[in-house]
């Protein structure tokens, strides 16, 4: 496992559509081991493939000591509206108010080959929901209704 370097707003991957996988390799592997390590490094929930430089259709969140590992994420079905406010890795010093599904059901395939599906609310809904729009090139930047500097929600 290695940290990897993570990608800030303005550079390009960003805005990308990450690829599907289409077999899972150890390269894979490797990126997923990596991704985490990186994600624990930087305290963060989430974290998806393009924001380490990968443009693959790759994700992880852990939330509440259970990992989610993500390959070729795709939501299913949702329902209701929550709003939260996030912050993003990627967009350092900054947060918004932004709305997502209260509800999500999700598709994805696990590092083994195989299709599973997650249901989640409330904050794993958001977490979920914030790392499959990094996979579309979709910033919090985005989507949030007010941007506002961390520093600003502290006083």
């Amino acid at each position: 496992m290695a940290l990897r370097q993570i990608r800030q707003y303005g550079d390009d991957i960003l805005r990308k559509r990450a690829k599907p996988v289409l077999t899972i390799t150890d390269n894979v592997h490797t990126v997923l081991d990596d991704m985490l390590e990186t994600l624990r490094d930087k305290n963060g929930v989430g974290l998806a493939a393009p924001q380490i430089g990968v443009l693959k259709r790759i994700a992880v969140v852990e939330l509440e000591e259970e990992l989610y590992e993500l390959i070729n994420p795709e939501i299913i079905a949702e329902k209701g509206v929550q709003r939260r406010n996030e912050a993003c890795l990627s967009v350092p010093g900054k947060s918004g108010d932004i709305d997502r599904p209260a509800y999500i059901k999700i598709k994805a395939t696990n590092r083994s080959g195989e299709t599973y599906f997650i249901e989640a609310k409330d904050l794993l809904a958001s977490a979920l929901c914030h790392e499959l729009d990094h996979l579309d090139g979709v910033l919090i930047l985005d989507r949030a209704l007010v941007i506002k500097d961390i520093r600003e929600e502290d006083e």
